[in-house]
């Protein structure tokens, strides 16, 4: 009988597989602005179209089109300091389902949206496509 335990990754030359730790990441910080019709439900959409971090498998990097469309609530995010953000993750090991949480909680810590949704829509890799997507609403 055998036991379920999660595990480490293993490559086939038996090496750990690893995402680099969430508080190692050092990303840029997002700033904000006051959104001055609170109440008032607009959508603000974002595509970002050249989206690059590493693939903690192969140290090769990915590229992905990241969607991001939010409600605001009382702050917005500034563009400059959004695309220094998505920039930051550059040179980081992480895997496409850690990005797009990864992106969702600072983006819900930054400005409190009223409600987000974000897409990574990632290359194809080793005739694989993936396209990650996550949602939040304020209660």
């Amino acid at each position: 009988m055998s036991e379920n335990k999660a595990t480490t990754p293993v490559n086939q030359q038996g090496l750990d597989i690893q995402s680099t730790p969430r508080e190692k990441m050092n990303l840029v910080s997002l700033d904000t602005f006051d959104y001055e019709f609170p109440g008032n439900e607009i959508w603000i959409d974002f595509e970002i179209p050249e989206f690059t971090a590493i693939c903690p498998f192969s140290d090769f990097p990915d590229f992905a089109t990241i969607r991001l469309k939010y409600v605001p609530n009382q702050r917005c995010i500034e563009l400059k300091s959004l695309k220094l953000y998505i920039n930051s993750f550059r040179d980081i090991k992480v895997f496409h389902e850690h990005v797009i949480n990864v992106i969702k909680e600072d983006f819900v810590k930054a400005c409190d949206p009223m409600k987000l949704e974000i897409e990574g829509d990632f290359n194809v890799r080793g005739n694989i496509k993936t396209i990650v997507r996550t949602s939040y609403s304020k209660s």
